[in-house]
């Protein structure tokens, strides 16, 4: 390993603590206007996203279920990426990280709004975990397609 990297993967373990304590985002919204539901089966990580938006603005994201430090950071950083976005500017983000998650894309091409989530690119190396750091976003990719009447494109990790 090259001298500093156990020092990025011990800062970015404590990113994903920090996240995964922080209760900013934790809970449901009353009179929500969106709400969608994703379980991992592989794992049994669980997540319920409730939204609320006013116009095209998302005003307040909340996420509320079970799992690893993976999946409930990576939960936090959904809500706090998307809230205050505009619904095209959630589905875009929701695409920039599961590209940098997927695909491989480099950490570069992840836009500012997402950059605490460069705390998770070490998971790209465990296709189970992958799919706990993405439980979040699929969730709200579904939600977003199914409230838009279409469906979500998902890929599978490889």
């Amino acid at each position: 390993m090259p001298e500093g990297d156990s020092e990025l993967q011990d800062l970015y373990r404590e990113v994903l603590l920090d996240y995964f304590r922080s209760g900013a985002h934790k809970g449901k919204l009353d009179h929500a206007d969106f709400k969608s539901h994703g379980i991992n089966p592989v794992c049994g990580d669980e997540i319920e996203l409730t939204m609320r938006s006013k116009g095209d603005k998302i005003d307040a994201v909340r996420y509320a279920g079970h799992g690893c430090v993976i999946s409930q950071a990576s939960s936090a950083m959904l809500a706090e990426a998307v809230e205050g976005k505009s619904l095209a500017r959630a589905k875009e983000l929701v695409q920039s990280f599961k590209d940098m998650m997927l695909s491989k894309a480099p950490l570069e091409s992840l836009p500012e709004d997402l950059e605490a989530l460069k705390s998770l690119e070490g998971v790209r190396r465990f296709p189970t975990r992958v799919k706990c750091a993405t439980l979040a976003w699929n969730t709200l990719a579904q939600g977003l397609a199914r409230q838009a009447g279409t469906s979500a494109d998902f890929q599978e990790v490889e």
